[in-house]
């Protein structure tokens, strides 16, 4: 039987020599996953359908001192053959694509009742389609390498309970978690696909969405670990899911979200108000 060498962990981390691409990589959630892998000394892709000026891009010092800045390619992954573009352009600037995170994503609020035909769809090609666009764009590539390669879908713990003000996104949210599971089977051995579904994370769009600094306090009091997440929360189970210490972990979903969401009832049958016991 195989024994663990911890004499090998250290190294598990380290993705110097390796290429992540990362959709919607210059901000928020996106962003800390860019600065963790390139403070892991990858070299990181990001993309986005707006120009980001190259001081404003995702840099992070590696564990050698050496600060690294990703690189930005514009296209709306929303589009096929522009998903496509963004792979190749990776393989073109350094010759291999090692990781995918499928993080771009998102919905503004608005009531189903009244969601426009127009706006579902964008919701669920950018939630849904997006990340089979690129993932099926990536795949090409990693087939052909030898040790394969590794795919990481950002999902939410919207596709996993109801999301109320947001129910085309946690649909598609849905979907991705199981896309994430076929595509796992699918294109096994050599392509591992995984997803990390995000709770409650701290960014510029969470503070709109939940009413700035005092509405935020009192959501994060209902959360088992007291707190919001933030991108870096959500950046290590990316590091972990890409890594070989995740070598044998495919079509996994690990649910990032400080503990999970108090039932509403306890309130009522004389549980604590604030959602929880401390």
């Amino acid at each position: 039987m195989a024994t663990f060498d911890s004499a090998r962990t250290s190294g598990d981390l380290d993705f110097r020599g390796r290429v992540v691409v990362v959709t919607g990589g210059a901000r928020g959630i996106g962003r800390g996953i860019s600065e963790a892998f390139l403070a892991a000394g990858a070299d990181v892709v990001v993309c986005g359908r707006s120009d980001v000026a190259e001081d404003r891009l995702p840099v992070a010092t590696g564990a050698d001192g050496e600060a690294r800045r990703a690189v930005f390619v514009a296209g709306d992954v929303r589009e096929a053959d522009q998903a496509t573009a963004v792979m190749a352009f990776a393989v073109e600037r350094f010759g291999r694509i090692d990781t995918l995170v499928n993080n771009a994503g998102g919905s503004p609020q608005v009531d189903a009742a009244v969601a426009s035909p127009r706006f579902s769809a964008s919701i669920v090609a950018l939630n849904l389609l997006a990340p089979l666009y690129c993932a099926q764009a990536a795949n090409t590539y990693l087939q052909q390498q030898e040790e394969g390669g590794s795919i990481v879908n950002i999902s939410s713990v919207s596709g996993l309970r109801p999301s109320p003000g947001t129910a085309a996104y946690g649909a598609a949210k849905a979907g991705l978690i199981s896309l994430t599971q076929s595509l796992a089977m699918e294109w096994a051995p050599r392509v591992r696909v995984n997803a990390v579904s995000a709770g409650l994370v701290a960014t510029e769009a969470a503070d709109e969405h939940y009413g700035g600094a005092e509405g935020m306090a009192r959501i994060a009091a209902t959360v088992p670990l007291r707190r919001f997440g933030t991108p870096t929360d959500v950046a290590g189970p990316c590091l972990f899911l890409a890594s070989p210490l995740a070598a044998y972990v495919s079509g996994a979903n690990l649910v990032t979200h400080g503990g999970g969401e108090w039932p509403p009832f306890l309130a009522e049958v004389g549980g604590p108000s604030d959602g929880g016991p401390r």
